[in-house]
């Protein structure tokens, strides 16, 4: 049995709203066990037996996408997985700055987001590579009309990719921990 967490792009904002509690009973429907959702941002901790990462991201999204009619995308970790690039996060903690970690699915599109990286202002934002995500880290002031927040938040982009805060990362960690 492998615990895993469950990234979902895009609910809860721009018009797919879906009640935490219809979450859990899909992915509990699916036949996994210890379903969890954190906030309402679409994250969820839950046990399974399947141990092909592909197979079960596409029940997700097959079953997500039928149950709430909307393009699900999912992104996939295991517990440990995502234990392991929050404990990475390689930049400091700093006063009027958001840390984020942009998870993906598609190795190709992350190198091509991390191209970008080195025509950023440091003094606004910076990213640097992990293993299939990238950590970025914004000035507050900055937020969501960063160079590198409006290019990751581009059509091509939003089917294998998601962020998450620290923050929130932590909350579902604490959440995925195994009883």
């Amino acid at each position: 049995m492998t615990r895993y967490v469950a990234l979902l792009r895009g609910i809860n904002v721009g018009g797919i709203n879906i009640k935490m509690s219809a979450l859990a009973d899909t992915v509990r429907a699916l036949g996994h066990t210890g379903v969890h959702t954190v906030l309402a941002s679409g994250n969820v901790v839950f046990d399974s037996d399947e141990a092909d990462a592909e197979v079960l991201k596409s029940g997700l999204e097959q079953a997500l996408s039928a149950s709430f009619g909307y393009d699900a995308w999912v992104v996939l970790l295991t517990s440990a997985e995502l234990a392991g690039a929050v404990a990475a996060y390689p930049f400091d903690d700093r006063d009027g700055w958001h840390s984020y970690i942009l998870f993906g699915s598609n190795p190709a599109l992350l190198d091509e987001l991390l191209q970008a990286a080195p025509n950023l202002d440091p003094a606004d934002e910076r990213v640097q590579p992990g293993e299939r995500l990238l950590y970025w880290q914004v000035r507050r002031e900055v937020g969501i009309k960063s160079q590198f927040s409006t290019l990751s938040a581009k059509t091509r982009f939003k089917s294998s990719t998601t962020n998450r805060n620290l923050r929130t990362l932590h909350k579902i960690l604490a959440v995925g921990r195994p009883s």
